[in-house]
């Protein structure tokens, strides 16, 4: 539908709209593991959590991630996780996975290191 720049939504008859609704749908955020062996179940984020270091660690990886990849791989695996920079992050994941590739000295971008963002 065409209509002359500027014009707002609400100033356009409902019947030269392909689709209308109300509100905007909400967001969901979600998270899965990924290897050769099989992938988690999907985990659903709490709606409205507030997403900081703490929550991630402790709810995300603490009592879901980790968990979820050891039902899949045992306690033989290694978490490459280059966006995980934060030093209590990093931290958490040395004390907490079996062999962690720290992202401190990895490259950006670099799809031999990064394989998961390129398969998934």
């Amino acid at each position: 539908m065409y209509v002359p720049l500027g014009s707002q939504k609400r100033q356009v008859s409902a019947e030269r709209l392909l689709l209308t609704r109300s509100t905007f749908s909400k967001s969901v955020m979600v998270s899965v593991a990924v290897s050769l062996l099989g992938t988690t179940e999907l985990m659903f984020l709490e709606p409205g959590a507030k997403i900081n270091g703490a929550y991630y660690r402790d709810v995300l990886l603490g009592q879901h991630l980790l968990p979820a990849i050891r039902s899949v791989a045992g306690d033989f695996f290694t978490y490459n996780a280059p966006a995980h920079r934060a030093g209590n992050t990093v931290e958490f994941l040395s004390r907490n996975t079996p062999d962690f590739i720290s992202p401190l000295p990895l490259p950006p971008n670099s799809h031999d290191l990064n394989p998961v963002d390129y398969e998934v």
